[in-house]
Formats: C-alpha cells, sequence, structure tokens
C-alpha cells in the first residue's frame, strides 16, 4: 500500500476503530469526499455518475481514532446487472458500518432520489446505527437555501447531526472527522496507521486507469468497460512495469478507445502513467492492451474482479 503521513500511535490514550459508510446518489461527491477525509487520492473521481463500482475502503486517523470509509457506489435505480450488484454493494456497505454518513448536493436539494434514500434508511438501518447529513457543495447556494434544506432533511428523517462541507474545497470536512472519531467504539486499530486503503494495489491501478478512460471518453462508453491489472512487476532499478487489460463489449468501442492512430490510448496511458508514478513514488512503465469481450458484463470472474457479487445482479 502506498503510506501517508499519521500521527504516531498515542501511548497514553484509548484507541478506538470503526467504519463510516458514505451513501449518496451518484456523484453526490462520495469520492471526493473520500480522498479529502484520507488526504490522498483512493477513490475515482470524475464528472460522470455511476463510476465507482467497488466499496473502497480507505483509512483516516483522527488523534487516537482509526477511522476506516468505504465509499460506496451511489445509490440509483438500477437496469443492468452490474448496476444491480453495484447498488448491493452499497446497501451492503451501510449495513456493516458503525455511521453512515448521507451526502447530498446543497444546489440539488431533497430529489427523488434522495427521498428514496431516506425512505430506505428506514427500513436498511439497524437499531443504533447514527446516520449524520453531510450537505456537500455549499458554495453552490445562499445560507437562506441551506437552511432550508436542513430543516426539510431533518423532518424527513432523524439525523444524529448535520454537517454543511464542500468536499471539493475543504470546508467543514475537518469539523465532520473529528464528529466521526467520537463515535468510534473503543478497540485496537484495524490497519497499521500508515496504511490509506485496503484495496490491492493492482485494484487501485485499474482504478486509476478506468478514471483516465472516463474522462476522456464520452456516453455511455465509460459503463461498458472494464480495467484488469494483468501483470505487476517490481524492477532492480526501483521502477514498476504494469500491464493492464482493458476489456470493452463492442469491436466498435475498441476504435473509439484506441482512437485516430492510436492517439486517444496514448494520451490515457499517458494520463495513467503520470498518476501511478505520483501515487506509487517511481517510475511507472505502462502498457495497455485494449481486448473485445463483448459478454463480459455477465461474467462472474469480472464482477469478483471488481469486489462485487455476481449473485447480487439477479
Amino acid at each position: 500500500m502506498c503510506a501517508a503521513t499519521h500521527p504516531a500511535r498515542p501511548t497514553h490514550m484509548t484507541t478506538s476503530a470503526g467504519f463510516v459508510a458514505l451513501i449518496g446518489e451518484p456523484n453526490a461527491g462520495k469520492s471526493t469526499l473520500l480522498n479529502r477525509m484520507v488526504g490522498a487520492k483512493v477513490s475515482i473521481v470524475t464528472h460522470k455518475v455511476q463510476t465507482t463500482r467497488t466499496r473502497i475502503r480507505g483509512v483516516a486517523m483522527a488523534g487516537a481514532a482509526q477511522i476506516v470509509f468505504v465509499d460506496t457506489p451511489g445509490l440509483f435505480r438500477p437496469r443492468r446487472r452490474l448496476d444491480r450488484a453495484m447498488v448491493a454493494a452499497a446497501w451492503g456497505g451501510a449495513a456493516d458500518a458503525d455511521v453512515i454518513v448521507l451526502l447530498i448536493e446543497a444546489h440539488r436539494g431533497l430529489t427523488d432520489g434522495a427521498r428514496t434514500i431516506v425512505e430506505s434508511l428506514r427500513e436498511r438501518v439497524p437499531q443504533g446505527v447514527p446516520v449524520a447529513l453531510a450537505i456537500n457543495k455549499i458554495d453552490k447556494v445562499k445560507a437562506e437555501a441551506l437552511l432550508a434544506l436542513t430543516r426539510e432533511m431533518n423532518e424527513a428523517y432523524p439525523f444524529a447531526k448535520t454537517f454543511m462541507i464542500s468536499a471539493e474545497r475543504g470546508y467543514g470536512v475537518e469539523d465532520l472527522r473529528d464528529w466521526l472519531a467520537g463515535e468510534m467504539p473503543e478497540g485496537p486499530w484495524l490497519y497499521p496507521e500508515d496504511q490509506i486503503a485496503d484495496l490491492p494495489m493492482r485494484m487501485i491501478a485499474a482504478e486509476i486507469t478506468r478514471e483516465k478512460l472516463t474522462l476522456r471518453l464520452h456516453e455511455e462508453l465509460p459503463y461498458q468497460l472494464t480495467v484488469e491489472t494483468e501483470n505487476w512487476e517490481d524492477r532492480k532499478d526501483g521502477s514498476t512495469r504494469i500491464d493492464q487489460l482493458i476489456y470493452v463489449a463492442r469491436d466498435g468501442h475498441k476504435g473509439i478507445v484506441l482512437g485516430k492512430g492510436g492517439e486517444t490510448i496514448k494520451a490515457i496511458s499517458q494520463a495513467a502513467r503520470a498518476e501511478l508514478g505520483e501515487f506509487l513514488g517511481r517510475t511507472v512503465h505502462l502498457f495497455l492492451q485494449v481486448k473485445v469481450r463483448e459478454n463480459w458484463l455477465d461474467e462472474a470472474e469480472r464482477y469478483s474482479e471488481m469486489g462485487l457479487d455476481f449473485r447480487d445482479g439477479d
């Protein structure tokens, strides 16, 4: 795992540790908030919705408390098998958490999707599990609208606490983290203090490349492809060679990913390689290959590699 600078273990304080599930509609800012909380990039962030497919755990330290964040896929009305598996993973992450944080966008307010999530909270959240409300992107609305939205949300559900934040700018994030630290149950830390995520590095590398594909490509294509890290080789010179496969569902998609004269795949490779090098702190040699696999959305093995349960898509 990539090391991060965290405070040393307190010697005269009781430690605590627990899980926090971040839930909300797609693109509400959950991945941005997770990365801000952890202090490093562990979750894919794009302008497109439904880009987080797996439950990604990020580990943050706050004094003697260790907070393990679960960035779940966005909650939406599923249509495909992959969609259904993603939504099942999201609610599974919430059910296993010590604290749940519902993230909504200030400028969108209580949407139909958010209302559906609130109704589901009543049915799915175990008794005694606190649910906090985080109203994100507060810089996009006026104070009066924020106060009205806060009242409306707390009338819809008895939230344990309400926070007004900007995950992108960092406003209010420290207050949220401090409150979460106080809610963590006493116990030993669950991860080494210098570990920031529990995803295998192969999967993090695949997520970084998938993010670059998502940012570069348009419309539905990003949701019709997946990335797998086929080979990882740490070389004697201190560099790392990474070979990845990009699976697309149709032959026509392959040409789009490659681009004219290979320009698109070259740009994607350069962007992914640069971020991987920064993340790992070493030179990265990245090799991408595009393959057509028409039925990958219906293959159990692909779901397992994404950290999803194939059966949840039934």
